[in-house]
C-alpha cells in the first residue's frame, strides 16, 4: 500500500513531486532547524487516490 501521510520531519525539498510545493517546503524548514507548527502532510498520491475515487475515501485507506 502507498503511504500517504507524511510528517514534516520524514520529507525534503527534493520530495516536491510526492509533497506538493508547500509540503516540500515546510518539511525542508523543518529539518533545517526554523520553527514550523506542528503538523503533517497528505501527499499528492493521497490526492490522486481521492479524485480517482469520485472524491471519497476509499474504505481500505481509512
Amino acid at each position: 500500500m502507498e503511504k500517504f501521510v507524511y510528517q514534516f520531519a520524514e520529507g525534503s525539498k527534493e520530495m516536491k513531486t510526492l509533497l506538493g510545493g508547500k509540503g516540500a517546503n515546510l518539511a525542508e524548514m523543518k529539518n533545517i532547524g526554523l520553527p514550523v507548527p506542528p503538523g503533517f502532510i497528505l501527499s499528492t498520491a493521497a490526492s490522486n487516490a481521492y479524485n480517482a475515487n469520485e472524491k471519497k475515501i476509499a474504505s481500505n485507506q481509512s
